[in-house]
């Protein structure tokens, strides 16, 4: 995996990995909103991986190895700023990225950077979504991808958070603008009083240290209620909207609760 050492002479551009032509196989993109349920608007869109007609992430991701894993990333970044911009969204546009394919931040942001220029799409609406798929021992590196990415104006969110290496001292150390909680914490949390007071939990920490709170996998009507209950405002998940396929869902599409 890469090391996260800096290329002196990438700095000023594209890195040597950014300059190289690699075929990649077909994909396209999903978006699935994310819900403000005070404001009852959509406040956002993630970004999801899919094959060319459709096919689930799986389809996709299977087809990953060692040596197409950074051209991947940083296609995914551009056909998602070119597919939210040709579907004209007007929202903050959330997109999963794998810090271990960043070799420099400042040279590696340059496809994305170039991108929102030529579709016109604002790079403030922009969020990176760090995956911590596997462990990230080279924490300097990580946090110098967020000071550059704040730099120019994107927000950064820690995903997954309550599983696997995304834990409390995970936020602090990294100290992102958005924090989204695993469903694996939020399941059932109407019938599970232990799950609804550690979401409680994170809410209260989300606000006291200014970090948007946003809560994943939402299913059921008895989930809102009792997430709201507590004092939940940003939700994603089935009970409001499916991912759609190259396509949005607007605000008049929700049923709100």
């Amino acid at each position: 995996m890469v090391t996260g050492k800096t290329d002196p002479a990438a700095a000023a551009g594209h890195c040597a990995a950014c300059r190289e032509s690699r075929e990649l196989f077909a994909f396209s993109m999903a978006f699935q909103p994310i819900i403000d349920l005070e404001e009852q608007r959509i406040d956002s869109y993630e970004a999801l991986v899919r094959g060319p007609a459709g096919e689930g992430a799986a389809f996709v991701l299977n087809q990953l190895n060692a040596s197409n894993t950074y051209s991947f990333d940083q296609a995914c970044r551009v056909k998602a700023i070119e597919l939210a911009a040709a579907l004209d969204m007007d929202r903050q546009l959330s997109i999963n990225f794998l810090p271990n394919a960043v070799y420099e931040p400042r040279a590696c942001i340059q496809a994305t950077l170039e991108a929102a220029t030529r579709t016109n799409f604002p790079r403030d609406r922009l969020t990176f979504e760090i995956l911590e798929s596997e462990s990230i021992a080279d924490t300097p590196h990580l946090l110098s991808i967020i000071r550059e990415y704040r730099k120019q104006g994107f927000k950064v969110a820690l995903d997954d958070f309550g599983t696997g290496y995304s834990n409390l001292s995970r936020l602090a150390q990294l100290r992102p603008d958005i924090l989204k909680v695993d469903r694996m914490l939020v399941q059932n949390c109407d019938t599970d009083s232990t799950r609804l007071a550690i979401v409680a939990g994170l809410i209260a920490i989300g606000k006291a240290i200014d970090v948007k709170i946003i809560l994943e996998g939402v299913e059921r009507a008895e989930e809102v209620a009792a997430l709201k209950s507590v004092g939940a405002r940003f939700i994603q998940g089935y009970y409001f909207a499916r991912p759609t396929f190259e396509w949005v869902i607007r605000d008049e599409d929700i049923a709100w609760p």
